[in-house]
């Protein structure tokens, strides 16, 4: 994912509701979001090149999802991260020991943000900083620098989210996931890959023919086990290819 919006709310009725979108290259092949073969009961779109994924979630109720951090100067990892949420999801340590395992070993990977959690209790790493941290309760957002980075997208991206909490309705969390409304270039950040790529990414849809918003994911985590899921694909010109809903009963 590159950008996660998401409220935290321990005993509310949604413990977790989440907007987010994948951007990656179109070259890249994907399965969609789907039940996989080789995992009964886990819940996730699949990256076919390296064989992870960027969100998911297990019917016992295990959440996981992932953003790269944009930062040139950071070492390029010789793992993939696709597997981090992955592992997460497949195994049985609690969110904190999975992140501490995860601190250990960040060095095989390039940048990442690792978000995971379950119903109880939600745990955030940012590889850069090195910090495993527990999520506290209230809106929060990531995109590709850390938890709640003021950058112009995210701080967009969560006013949007919080304005629909009062009745948080799939369609408008999908109309705020597809705003390509870019910031001024007086905002922007310099991350190191130049005002054009900047300007690009700078919005929360991001639309061009090799790199851009390949899905817009909701999720709904409900406080008696049910999870809701929504998966809207979308091709080179952000046209709409595919879209996926699911809805999984309590473990």
């Amino acid at each position: 994912m590159c950008l996660i919006v998401f409220a935290w709310r321990p005993g509310h009725a949604q413990p977790l509701l989440l907007a987010a979108n994948r951007d990656e290259f179109h070259a890249r092949p994907t399965q969609a979001l789907g039940e996989w073969a080789d995992t009964p009961g886990l819940y996730a779109g699949r990256d076919l090149q390296a064989g992870g994924t960027w969100l998911g979630v297990t019917a016992e109720g295990r959440f996981a999802a992932l953003t790269n951090i944009r930062d040139p100067r950071l070492p390029q990892g010789e793992r993939s991260r696709g597997e981090l949420p992955l592992d997460f999801l497949r195994g049985t340590q609690t969110p904190e020991q999975y992140l501490r395992d995860v601190a250990g070993q960040a060095q095989h990977y390039s940048g990442f943000n690792l978000l995971v959690g379950t119903r109880e209790a939600l745990w955030f790493f940012n590889s850069k900083a090195g910090a495993v941290t527990r999520v506290q309760s209230g809106v929060h957002g990531v995109s590709n620098a850390g938890l709640d980075t003021p950058w112009p997208k995210l701080q967009r991206a969560k006013a949007a989210f919080a304005a629909t909490l009062d009745d948080p309705q799939t369609p408008h969390l999908l109309a705020l996931l597809a705003d390509r409304q870019g910031a001024a270039d007086a905002d922007l950040p310099d991350t190191g890959i130049g005002l054009e790529w900047e300007r690009l990414l700078s919005s929360i849809f991001i639309c061009s023919p090799p790199y851009g918003t390949r899905a817009s994911t909701v999720l709904r985590v409900l406080a008696d086990g049910r999870q809701q899921l929504l998966e809207r694909s979308f091709g080179t010109q952000g046209e709409v290819i595919g879209e996926v809903e699911l809805n999984l009963p309590p473990a």
